[in-house]
């Protein structure tokens, strides 16, 4: 019998996969990652965060349910470093950071996996749709979940061989619906909890507001500019835009216009047509490989550029030690810089990077 340490964000998915577990047979503990509970507990009971004060409360309430041990963990320094800072920089840099992504791999990953099994922990669980499983070649691979309305594995593209042979997703083998029928069925008290939405420590949405309360620097507004450098008008800080977006800019052009690009070191954001967003490559470094362990010839992969993106084919290929090349055999819209790029081959992860 194994010891998993699962970890319970207080929402659906995790508690069940504790549930599933401990049906299994195995020996399960579950832990809640304190990393960011300065908010008010009223305000997070309200948003559905993830990871704040009433995560906590709603965890314990399960593991009482489930009759496991429970335990709150603390990882604001880790936190802070690894996500917050990264995600304020990036922003600074003219860049759409995924801080989803590198909690998933520095936080939910990383740290929580060397505290568990310091504690005597065999695995880690959590409840992301996704499945793990051993190729033939011997390496660790995340397959799409059987619902890809719900897959997850574009955020965990770049856990690292150790960390998937000690994780466990039983969530991955389920729809939304049934797990939400299965919370219901065992009584749990959250079984119609609404998922968590949008970035757990910007429960308001407004990230310039949040990186300016973050950043000793300046956000001073600048030029919007057109791809010639023709000046069109005022923006309020790169921190404010991101590629691809269209509304909130302000501007009057009489048709629809979209943010190409944001430039830091001349704290302009460059505007254009549609037509002007879409295009048919895009470089990536900070790359992880998942099914293979490096890319030594070209390959066509099917690729996603964001979350919600519903994926396209492409030609990938090396052009250094830590860039790959994506050619689209269908012009992409609004590729943007910061943001995580993954290939898939046969519904497993072949690997990923960070857009360039």
């Amino acid at each position: 019998m194994s010891k998993v340490i699962v970890g319970m964000s207080g929402g659906v998915d995790s508690s069940v996969a504790a549930y599933l577990l401990k049906k299994q047979g195995h020996d399960v503990v579950g832990v809640t990652m304190q990393i960011w509970q300065t908010e008010d507990l009223c305000q997070i009971e309200e948003e559905g965060g993830c990871c704040g004060l009433s995560a906590v409360e709603d965890a314990r309430k399960v593991a009482s349910v489930l009759d496991i041990p429970y335990y709150v963990m603390n990882f604001r320094k880790e936190f802070q470093t690894q996500v917050i800072d990264y995600f304020v920089n990036e922003y600074l840099q003219g860049r759409t950071p995924n801080p989803c992504i590198a909690c998933n791999r520095y936080v939910k990953w990383e740290s929580m996996l060397e505290r568990s099994l310091k504690i005597g922990g065999d695995f880690i669980a959590t409840g992301h749709y996704g499945q793990i499983e051993k190729l033939e070649n011997g390496r660790y691979s995340l397959r799409r979940s059987s619902t890809l309305a719900k897959d997850q594995t574009y955020a965990l593209y770049n856990l690292t061989q150790e960390q998937l042979a000690k994780t466990l997703m039983p969530c991955g083998a389920y729809t939304k619906d049934e797990i939400r029928e299965i919370a219901k069925k065992i009584n749990l008290p959250i079984a119609d909890k609404p998922d968590s939405q949008d970035i757990c420590f910007v429960p308001d949405g407004d990230y310039a507001a949040f990186i300016e309360k973050e950043t000793t620097e300046v956000i001073r507004p600048g030029n919007f500019v057109l791809s010639d450098g023709e000046i069109i008008g005022q923006h309020k800080g790169i921190v404010h835009y991101t590629v691809g977006q269209r509304k909130g800019l302000g501007l009057a052009m009489g048709e629809p216009v979209f943010v190409l690009e944001i430039c830091p070191n001349r704290n302009e954001v460059v505007i254009g047509t549609h037509e002007e967003t879409l295009t048919t490559t895009l470089r990536a470094n900070q790359l992880n490989f998942m099914s293979i362990s490096d890319l030594l010839e070209p390959q066509r992969v099917f690729t996603k550029i964001r979350y919600n993106h519903q994926g396209a084919w492409c030609r990938i290929e090396k052009t250094d030690a830590d860039e790959v090349l994506c050619t689209f055999e269908e012009p992409q819209r609004a590729v943007t810089p910061g943001q995580a790029v993954v290939f898939y081959k046969d519904d497993f992860v072949v690997g990923g990077g960070t857009i360039l």
